[in-house]
């Protein structure tokens, strides 16, 4: 079982808990935790430089802002500067979130080794998880469907027009009166920004650039 491991999460009470489980349930002996990603970042960098690497990251992906300053500011943040300096540290995301597409985008572009949904299994899940990743397994709880395939959701043509417009530089103004022009409906500037979030939320894209390259790598348009 695993030796060292390091659990960041802004809420005391889950980190006691997670800890106490670990320590009981596995025995490891050092299980160590923080509050704030920066810290966390901290304690790995220390214990890599000093050739006594922490073996798995435990992380949930919101921390609420407080008043410390933070360069790290999310999970997601503190587990790519973490790869940066222990690529082969082993992760596990232990979060709310339950979007089955946004899950599957952290197994396929960030490798996480473990996702757990917190709910009323949560911990039985997070150790089922460690049991898992210890035995180089992944797992997802139960409730989230990875079945995400190219066919989870579809584009219609409307989006491929819009997707064509982006990605030829127009904005969703322009867009709009294009639209228009050509007697297509919907049309209004509002309808187009919400199918453009909409696409974002679907696909974890952070921006115009950032959706059109992938839906173009999953050979969508």
């Amino acid at each position: 079982m695993f030796k060292k491991v390091l659990i960041a999460e802004d809420f005391q009470d889950t980190n006691q808990g997670i800890m106490d489980t670990l320590r009981t349930k596995f025995s490891i002996p050092i299980v160590q935790e923080e509050l704030y990603c920066d810290k966390a970042y901290n304690r790995l960098k220390l214990a890599h430089v000093q050739d006594e690497p922490y073996e798995l990251l435990i992380t949930d992906l919101l921390f609420k802002k407080d008043h410390m300053d933070r360069k790290l500011t999310s999970g997601l943040e503190l587990i790519r500067a973490a790869r940066e300096i222990q690529p082969d540290l082993k992760v596990i995301i232990n979060s709310m979130e339950d979007n089955p597409v946004k899950v599957n985008n952290l197994f396929k572009e960030e490798n996480i080794n473990a996702y757990v949904c917190k709910g009323r299994h949560g911990m039985l899940e997070l150790v089922k998880a460690i049991q898992e990743v210890y035995h180089n397994r992944t797992f997802v709880s139960p409730q989230i469907s990875l079945n995400v395939s190219d066919n989870v959701f579809e584009l219609d043509e409307f989006d491929r027009i819009i997707l064509k417009d982006l990605a030829n530089g127009l904005t969703k103004k322009e867009i709009s009166e294009k639209l228009k022009q050509q007697n297509i409906t919907p049309n209004s500037e509002s309808t187009i920004d919400k199918k453009v979030s909409k696409l974002f939320d679907e696909f974890g894209a952070k921006n115009t650039h950032h959706l059109i390259a992938k839906l173009v790598r999953e050979g969508k348009i």
